[in-house]
Parts: C-alpha cells; structure tokens; sequence
C-alpha cells in the first residue's frame, strides 16, 4: 500500500510503526473472512481492509467525521485478521495509533465521553471498583434480570497455604479479576505448588494498563505499565538470591498487554530496557504448565464435559491457539466441539458497554456454539469474557484453572 503520510503527524514517534504497518497491506481482504464485525454488519468498513483504509486517510490529512471514529469503536481489537493474514499485518497495533489520533481530533457527546472516563477512572483501581460492585450487589435483588447477570455474586475459595519453594514467579493480581474472582489466582497458586513453583505478588503492582491503553489514554496507560514495572523490578533483580523465573499471568487480556510493554515503551529511555526484560519474563500460565511434568495433576472418577472459549487475547493476541485445549485433555476432561472456534464472545474489555448491541449478538452467537454439545461446564482464559458469558449462559462458566482446582482428587 503506497503512502503519504501528512507532515503534521511526522512528529508522532508512533507515526513510523503505522507507515510500515500500512505498506505491508497487500488489500488481500483475507482479512474479512474472519473479522466478527464484518460477519455481523457486512460493511467492508467495519472490516479490518476498511479501517486500515480509513487510518490510511487519517494519516494522510483528510477530512475527519464522527463516521471514522465509530468505524474504529466498533472493532473489537480481537486480531482475528492478524491470525488470517497471510502478510503479517500488525493491524492491532496500527487500530490503536489510529483510533489516538481521531479521538484527539473528533470529539465525543457528553454520554460517550463521561462514560469513558469513568471507566477509566473506576475499572484499573481495584479498591474503587469493588466500592462500586458492592455497591451493586446490594441492590442486586431490585435490578432487572439482564443487570442482575452482569453483576455475578463472588464465589467463597478455600485460602492457600505459604508453601516456599526454590522455583519462584511473580503473578500479577490485576483490577477487576482481583475483586470478582480472586479464586483464579488461588487456584493458580495451588495447581503450581502440586509442580514446586511458588507464586509471589508484589503489592504495588496493579492494573496492567490494558483499559486505559485501549480508550486512546496513551500516555495514563504507560504510567500504569512503568508502574507495574517498578514494583516487579526488585524480584527481577534481586541480589539476595536468583531473580523470578516468570512473570505469571492468568487473564489472557492482560498477559497480551504485559508483553506489548517492550513495544509500547520503546520511546521510553529509562524503561526500555526494563520493559525488554519485563515482557520476555511475561508468560501466560498455560505456557508454564505447557512444558511441565503435569503426572501429579490428578482428577477424581467422574467425567466432565468441558467446552473451552478461547479468548481472542490467547489465540490471536499471544498465539497460544490449542493450548490450553491440550492441557485440559491431558489432565482428564472431555473437550466438547465448538464451531468458530476462532470469532470473539463480545467481550473485548470495555467493549460489552460501549459496543453493548453488536456485543450482545456476538455474544449469543458464541453461546450457541458452545452450548450445543450439552457441555458441564464453559471454561475459559480471561476474566472479561467468563463475566461476559456467564451473563447469559445456561451452564456454569469459570476460568480453566479453577475447573482443574474444583476436580483435583483429594
């Protein structure tokens, strides 16, 4: 794809990503076999050839409409296309320079924008989130069914022993699952003590960056990534003994973010180096149970049928399609089919709120196809999309972690 980037933006650092990015296009439209939007609306600008069209012209200087920047909201950033693509477009990357750059020049209604910021203000701060989702509880009973689902009661988790091992990783706590369902990471926690892998966490770490980063707050995103990098930075370097092994993650949206913080903080001079080593330590927990002996994971007597939603963030984000799935074999469980394996539940961090027609269409979809083979259980590797499928699914839906916790003979 030929370019000609306008000179106002040449002084963006990120400018020269997107150039390169665009020049890879061939207009092949690969991409729109596999794109969810365009499944739903058939607008080949809500497609991803469409889009980077559109950023194309952005670059270029054209005129901006509110139009642009609606095409731009409704992708989802699930990097299906990314996946298909047969000339390796990095077509996440290029969405978020674009999707900055409109939102600096096309401003939004009062709701849009009010509604952005909370999130933004609200969602990455554990202690002001679970204020608010309290808060939500307690008038759980009075809300209509449909709120009701979106505010899932927590679930009590037996504690985990302090069990100190030779083998350490840092695991990151983050915002939302932290609140909702700390179990998680309980369960993560005690299926690594069964391999002799302690997993430490460093209190002042937090929100990874991931919801900030994706409501075009660039620069408030790198501060909660340079943050996280800080208070990781002590057991990466410690001098008392060897540094962590890895930098455990176990919500999928947010170990693609964590190891997007080499590129993200590239321009950075006092983090580059730091994010280098922050982002090749980053491993999803699949990644980690992938490679070890798992002889000593072992479930009770009974059969349990298990259909697993891999979230866009595992499968085109970090590349770990079929992971998981191998795992959950191995260990004991059946895998029941899903058809489409491949398109997004609707979830997409912010998405089911700010997109919430199109989310809820894709979202029935997904459910369809995970439902029809009767399954037990829905399990799945990120805490958006459980939140989200749970919302309307008729069968229990838990992170795969806690499935394997739940089942472990005693």
């Amino acid at each position: 794809m030929q370019t000609n980037i306008s000179e106002q933006f040449l002084s963006n650092p990120d400018i020269m990503d997107a150039e390169a990015i665009l020049r890879s296009c061939v207009h092949c439209g690969f991409c729109t076999a596999t794109c969810p939007t365009y499944q739903l609306l058939g607008d080949e600008l809500d497609s991803p050839r469409g889009r980077i069209y559109l950023i194309k012209q952005v670059l270029e200087g054209n005129e901006l409409s509110s139009k642009t920047q609606s095409h731009l909201d409704r992708c989802l950033t699930c990097r299906s296309c990314e996946t298909t693509c047969p000339s390796g477009v990095r077509y996440g990357r290029l969405v978020e320079i674009g999707r900055e750059i409109v939102d600096q020049q096309v401003p939004r209604n009062l709701l849009q924008t009010v509604t952005r910021i909370l999130l933004r203000k609200i969602v990455p701060y554990p202690r002001r989130f679970a204020r608010f989702y309290k808060l939500g509880l307690l008038f759980r009973p009075l809300l209509p069914a449909t709120l009701k689902r979106k505010l899932p009661v927590p679930l009590s988790s037996a504690g985990t022993e302090n069990i100190t091992s030779k083998r350490k990783m840092l695991v990151l706590q983050g915002c939302v699952q932290s609140v909702v369902t700390p179990q998680t990471n309980q369960a993560a926690s005690r299926i690594l003590q069964k391999l002799g892998i302690e997993l430490i966490s460093a209190p002042d770490a937090g929100c990874c960056g991931a919801v900030s980063h994706h409501l075009s707050a660039a620069e408030e995103g790198l501060d909660f990534m340079r943050r996280n990098i800080d208070a990781w930075w002590p057991y990466i370097e410690s001098e008392v003994e060897q540094g962590v092994e890895a930098i455990i993650i176990t919500a999928s949206g947010c170990g693609t973010v964590v190891k997007d913080y080499a590129e993200l903080l590239k321009h950075d001079p006092q983090y580059t180096d730091k994010a280098k080593k922050v982002s090749a330590l980053a491993k999803d927990v699949s990644e980690i149970l992938r490679d070890e002996d798992l002889s000593t994971i072992v479930l009770g007597n009974e059969e349990i049928k298990v259909a697993f939603h891999s979230p866009c963030t595992l499968q085109h984000g970090q590349k770990l399609n079929g992971v998981v799935e191998k795992i959950l074999s191995k260990v004991g469980f059946t895998l029941t089919p899903v058809v489409d394996p491949h398109l997004c539940c609707g979830s997409a961090g912010t998405y089911s709120i700010l997109q919430a027609e199109l989310s809820q269409q894709l979202l029935d979809n997904k459910l369809s196809s995970l439902q029809s083979c009767q399954p037990d259980i829905i399990a799945t590797a990120n805490i958006g999309c459980q939140m989200h499928m749970a919302s309307k699914a008729t069968v229990p839906v838990k992170h795969w972690l806690e499935v394997i916790d739940e089942h472990l003979a005693s």
